[in-house]
């Protein structure tokens, strides 16, 4: 198995937490975002990370998700029962009007409603849907600076502790 990873990209640290959370083993292939390499764009026409190569090529961090929670069904990160799993599904289907526009506003210094969206933000539903939401969160605090509601503060403080987000928050501050 081999992932197109970028570190600073949230997209693909949703991938490398299922990824570690399922102890899959797989051959990281680091892409520079400022400067795609052609081989990425062989494999993906937009030239997107993440990109998985499992015998065929995935790109889209939803489809990979949910392709290594098929493949690997333990540890589940979804729910036991179908509607539950569904709601955490839906969860990150909604992402970019739960949290991803308000995000990138912020991002390029435009308006944005995150206290409104982080209030709301549908969180505790499963670690899938966490590990949807996560990377944004903790870029958002420690990288961006950002004053998390205490809810989010407690459900980072948690999530943390698993040994997959800690890592990733080590990704996060080794960032330039």
């Amino acid at each position: 198995m081999k992932l197109y990873d970028a570190p600073a990209c949230p997209f693909c640290a949703r991938v490398r937490l299922v990824l570690a959370e399922k102890g899959c083993g797989y051959e990281r292939v680091l892409v520079d975002l400022s400067d795609r390499p052609d081989e990425l764009f062989a494999l993906d026409e937009v030239g997107r990370v993440p990109v998985l190569v499992d015998g065929f090529t995935l790109p889209e961090s939803l489809a990979i998700m949910e392709y290594l929670e098929e493949r690997f069904p333990e540890p589940t990160l979804l729910p036991s029962d179908p509607a539950g799993r569904a709601l955490a599904r839906l969860a990150l289907v909604r992402f970019d009007d739960l949290l991803g526009r308000d995000y990138y506003s912020l991002r390029r210094g435009g308006e944005h409603a995150l206290d409104e969206k982080l209030e709301r933000l549908p969180i505790g539903l499963s670690l899938f849907s966490d590990f949807g939401f996560a990377p944004w969160v903790i870029r958002l605090r420690d990288r961006l600076g950002f004053q998390l509601p205490e809810r989010l503060e407690l459900w980072l403080t948690t999530l943390s502790e698993r040994a997959s987000v800690a890592a990733e928050r080590e990704v996060v501050r080794s960032l330039p």
